[in-house]
């Protein structure tokens, strides 16, 4: 058997419009303060290590309020243009014709990644769809990897793993889960850099299959 689990935002689609738009609403409404440009909200998102009240609202703890505004304002905006790499959904299709089990381990909520990946015709093809709400850490720690590789009875003397995705957080949680991973540079990180590098989403299937 063999599994790959994808990143959703800057791997396999790109959110970064939604995203800025559903946190400068947020910046104007709740916190009066200017918008924050595209690269930034987006370079911010996929640090390894950060703090965004901070860098997104200037406060050091995230206001339920404005968790709960971004929640409510995302729901519709995050389906407004987001729109899956080119390449991506004829490698998902491979993987599946070829018998490789493929999920999703995404640091945004369930719910968005679902009506998302939804909305782009895409969903049914993955066995899990796991956001950060559904484990008690996020990436990288390597809960939600766990979680999808549990459900496949996963044996790594038997079986391959691999995580793609496009930051560290990503090659981190691979790490720790103790599988493969490979670092896509088409979406948030086009200057990444890890052993395993793929710069279109057809190289997966030269390393997985």
């Amino acid at each position: 058997m063999k599994i790959v689990i994808f990143d959703m935002d800057g791997t396999l689609l790109d959110s970064q419009k939604d995203i800025t738009i559903s946190v400068n609403y947020v910046r104007e409404k709740h916190y009066s303060l200017e918008p924050l440009p595209e690269k930034f909200i987006v370079d911010a998102i996929n640090m390894e290590v950060r703090n965004l009240p901070k860098l997104f609202y200037n406060t050091e703890l995230y206001e339920e309020k404005a968790r709960d505004m971004f929640e409510a304002h995302y729901e519709t905006q995050c389906i407004q243009n987001p729109y899956l790499y080119e390449g991506v959904f004829q490698t998902l299709q491979e993987l599946r014709l070829n018998d490789v089990k493929i999920s999703v381990a995404t640091n945004a909520p369930t719910k968005f990644a679902q009506r998302m990946l939804g909305h782009l015709g895409v969903a049914d093809m993955f066995d899990i769809i796991i956001g950060a709400d559904k484990v008690a850490a996020s990436k990288p720690d390597p809960q939600m990897l766990h979680h999808i590789l549990h459900h496949y009875n996963f044996d790594k003397t038997q079986h391959k793993a691999w995580m793609v995705g496009d930051n560290s957080k990503d090659m981190l949680s691979a790490k720790y889960a103790g599988i493969n991973s490979i670092f896509a540079t088409w979406g948030f990180s086009p200057d990444g850099e890890h052993e395993t590098l793929v710069h279109k989403p057809k190289e997966i299937l030269g390393i997985v299959l």
